[in-house]
């Protein structure tokens, strides 16, 4: 996968500014396709993303002034060429788990990853429909969704195994001529067991009706965003199923120094 230097961690407390800049849609676009495509220009990006030069060359300043992206080496000297600086966006969870910024960047970005899996698929689909992949990729190619009882030290190993070996199979097919790029995102999320239902109480009145004339509950109300919150507006244009996110890879696991948070190479 990739060395340590390939990697930016983030720590809520000293990168606040930057984990809003890279809460902005439009800008985890552009970063992606930096990291998946190598350097481009304003104008190229914005060609890719239906967005307007100037807009697309407002957000990657905001991407180069907190350090995910650089100048690149310029073809002619009439537009700057911008460049990706590490490959992967990463973080402790422990440590983003002590802010109200750090849990709500961390919120953001699992809820992307699962976007980035719902437009791949949408994309694998296309691709083998079409013929753009050979009929090798329909065997292995899938999605898992097992439940097993792990400890948290258990879940730990799990993803440092498949880390391990996702850095030894990308070296080994480095310069296969047959590979291609792949979306692996795993995730590893303890559930607590369910609280026994008691009974209704017998005033309760329901306020609808789901099958079979079912009682559907009160709907929960919907939790205040913190007044910290990083989030940002989204910009017109959704991203397309096509499009990378910085936030795909091996996703953020267990705590340890520097999650691979998969990305955001989109």
């Amino acid at each position: 996968m990739d060395s340590d230097e390939h990697k930016r961690v983030l720590d809520p407390e000293h990168d606040t500014a930057a984990l809003k800049a890279l809460t902005h849609p439009l800008r985890i676009q552009l970063l992606g396709l930096l990291r998946q495509d190598g350097p481009a220009t304003a104008s190229e990006l914005a060609a890719r993303t239906g967005e307007s030069s100037a807009s697309a060359s407002y957000h990657l300043r905001v991407l180069a002034k907190y350090a995910f992206i650089a100048e690149a080496e310029h073809r002619d000297g009439r537009e700057r060429r911008w460049r990706a600086l590490h490959t992967v966006t990463s973080w402790s969870n422990e440590t983003m788990e002590a802010t109200a910024a750090g849990r709500a960047f961390v919120s953001l970005a699992r809820r992307r990853q699962i976007d980035h899996l719902e437009r791949s698929l949408a994309r694998h689909e296309a691709d083998m429909a079409a013929g753009r992949l050979g009929e090798e990729w329909v065997e292995p190619s899938g999605i898992s969704d097992l439940m097993p009882r792990l400890t948290a030290e258990s879940l730990s190993e799990l993803f440092g195994t498949v880390a391990a070996k996702l850095e030894e199979l990308t070296a080994r097919d480095a310069d296969d001529p047959r590979a291609e790029r792949v979306v692996v995102l795993a995730a590893g999320l303890p559930l607590a067991p369910h609280e026994p239902a008691g009974p209704a109480p017998a005033d309760s009145v329901p306020q609808a009706s789901g099958p079979a004339g079912s009682a559907l509950p009160d709907p929960a109300p919907a939790d205040p965003a913190p007044e910290d919150s990083v989030s940002e507006a989204p910009v017109q244009g959704a991203p397309s199923p096509a499009d990378p996110d910085p936030l795909d890879g091996v996703p953020d696991g267990p705590p340890r120094e520097g999650i691979d948070s998969g990305d955001l190479s989109p």
